[in-house]
């Protein structure tokens, strides 16, 4: 296999999931990637918004954009960080903590026909093996950033 066609492979299954998923949560007024947001903070008390970043693979702009649609729908809510003055806390309110509860269960027949055709050593392995791509795709190479610009010189 080529990396052309891995990387079809992966485009083609990320966008049948997320289709699928947003098809699933779309008469709960709650888009796929919101779903990720909602499910990172179901997982901690609060999280930074640089953590979000992180654990959902978001782009910082696009999810502070969807924190603010989140919250002006009382799902999230967030605050000053106790400690660090730039930073913002983020967490579920009551009202979203039952909304997340409410998508898991509309999304379960999703994530049963995801795993159907894997054994538990199959999605062990493969998780292991995506987030070894991720983690390769991640590292920069020649002097390029990770985002493709090449570094500039230091003097």
């Amino acid at each position: 296999m080529t990396g052309h066609e891995l990387a079809l492979a992966l485009r083609s299954a990320y966008l049948t999931l997320h289709r699928r998923t947003g098809a699933a949560l779309s008469a709960d007024g709650v888009t796929a990637d919101q779903f990720v947001v909602l499910s990172a903070l179901s997982e901690s008390s609060a999280l930074t918004q640089r953590e979000l970043v992180e654990r959902t693979s978001s782009d910082h702009n696009t999810l502070r954009a969807m924190l603010v649609l989140l919250e002006r729908r009382g799902l999230i809510e967030r605050r000053p960080h106790p400690t660090d003055g730039r930073a913002r806390h983020v967490s579920l309110t009551s009202r979203g903590r039952r909304a997340y509860r409410k998508l898991w269960a509309h999304s379960e027949d999703l994530r049963s026909q995801m795993l159907e055709p894997f054994s538990d050593q199959d999605v062990n392995t493969l998780v292991a093996l995506l987030h070894r791509l991720a983690a390769a795709m991640d590292r920069p190479r020649g002097g390029a950033t990770p985002n493709g610009r090449k570094r500039s010189p230091v003097s």
